[in-house]
């Protein structure tokens, strides 16, 4: 698994460019992602919401959108560059004025035990550097009956696996190279991405960290994967 320090400043250096090559390289489908997530968080009716890997912020400001200014969003990234990004877009929109950026390494949250009704996570567990280390640790962080929800790229169906791979292997790296200058950073997040476990081992994964009820769902031709993990009660 990626080293916690390489991988932060890894987004450090295309943090000025981020949303744009995540928009480009997805061709918008981005969008429609953390709408559905959103929608799932609205359902289950949280608290409150932590959201990690937060990274530009464009899931809290979503989930803001979705859910409300009733429930307090608070946003924890390990790179401060992307903290900053996300700041940036805050100060200019009014309604997101009371979502808090702070610095959060998911390998030791800084948060209280039993703390938050739903944690959310968006692209990020698979730069986890020891993923068992970071999902018991949201785990801690969860109350009991609190719901993790893990938005991350998965191995779409079979049918579309030669088409996408290829994609991620030569399309992906080129295309990011030029919206970001940095070919190598999306070397390696095609490579993580390509080597990430199926939505069945993920859901194995989140019940050997201690949660219960693991529901997932695939979008896109299981591009990617919204897993729904619970805390037991």
């Amino acid at each position: 698994m990626p080293e916690g320090q390489a991988v932060s400043q890894m987004f450090a250096g295309i943090a000025g460019r981020y949303d744009i090559a995540n928009h480009l390289l997805s061709g918008g489908i981005d969008f429609y992602w953390r709408r559905i997530l959103a929608r799932k968080v609205r359902e289950f009716a949280p608290g409150e919401i932590v959201d990690l890997a937060t990274g530009s912020g464009d899931v809290a400001f979503k989930l803001r959108d979705t859910i409300g200014k009733d429930t307090p969003v608070t946003g924890l990234d390990f790179c401060e560059p992307m903290l900053d990004e996300a700041r940036r877009k805050k100060e200019e929109n009014a309604d997101y004025a009371d979502i808090e950026f702070r610095f959060g390494d998911c390998m030791q949250l800084p948060l209280e035990d039993n703390s938050a009704d739903a944690v959310t996570i968006s692209f990020g567990v698979r730069n986890f550097e020891d993923r068992q280390k970071g999902l018991r640790e949201i785990l801690r962080v969860l109350r009991p009956g609190g719901c993790l929800f893990v938005l991350e790229f998965s191995q779409p169906d079979p049918w579309f696996r030669p088409f996408y791979y290829f994609y991620l292997k030569y399309i992906l790296p080129l295309v990011a190279g030029i919206a970001t200058g940095d070919k190598s950073a999306y070397d390696y997040l095609a490579g993580t991405i390509e080597n990430f476990p199926t939505k069945e081992a993920l859901a194995a994964e989140l019940r050997t960290a201690g949660f219960d009820r693991v529901d997932a769902i695939g979008l896109t031709f299981s591009i990617v994967a919204i897993h729904m993990a619970t805390k037991q009660g």
